[in-house]
C-alpha cells in the first residue's frame, strides 16, 4: 500500500514538473492559470512578448510592468523559456539553400 502511494505521488510530481508554462508560447488563458496572474497581467506579458520578441530567459519576465520581485519568485518554478520552433526550422533551411547554390554552380561549371 505504501509503495502504491509513493508511486502515485511521484507520478503526480512528475506531471507537475512537466507542466511548466513556456513564456514564448503561452496563451492568455495559460498565463491566467498561473498564481497571481490575472487578465491584465497576462495581457501585459503578451504585449511585452509582441513588442520585444521571444523571452530569452525566465528572469526577463521581471521587465514586464506589474511583475515585481515577490511575484516573480512565486512564478519562477512554474515557468520555462523554450526557443520557438520557427527559428529552428529557418536555421535548418539555410544549409539546404547553400547546397542548392553549390549544385547550381557545379552544373554551370559542367556546362562550360
Amino acid at each position: 500500500m505504501l509503495r502504491s502511494a509513493i508511486v502515485l505521488a511521484l507520478a503526480l510530481l512528475s506531471q507537475w514538473a512537466v507542466a511548466a508554462v513556456n513564456l514564448n508560447t503561452a496563451t492568455k488563458e495559460e498565463l491566467i492559470a498561473l498564481p497571481g496572474i490575472g487578465p491584465a497581467k497576462a495581457q501585459a506579458i503578451l504585449d511585452y512578448r509582441k513588442a520585444n520578441g521571444a523571452f530569452k530567459s525566465v528572469e526577463e519576465l521581471k521587465d514586464v510592468k506589474g511583475i515585481g520581485a515577490k511575484r516573480f519568485e512565486k512564478l519562477k518554478p512554474e515557468l520555462t523559456v523554450a526557443p520557438a520552433a520557427v527559428r529552428a526550422a529557418s536555421a535548418a533551411t539555410k544549409p539546404a539553400a547553400a547546397a542548392k547554390g553549390e549544385i547550381r554552380a557545379a552544373e554551370a561549371h559542367v556546362r562550360k
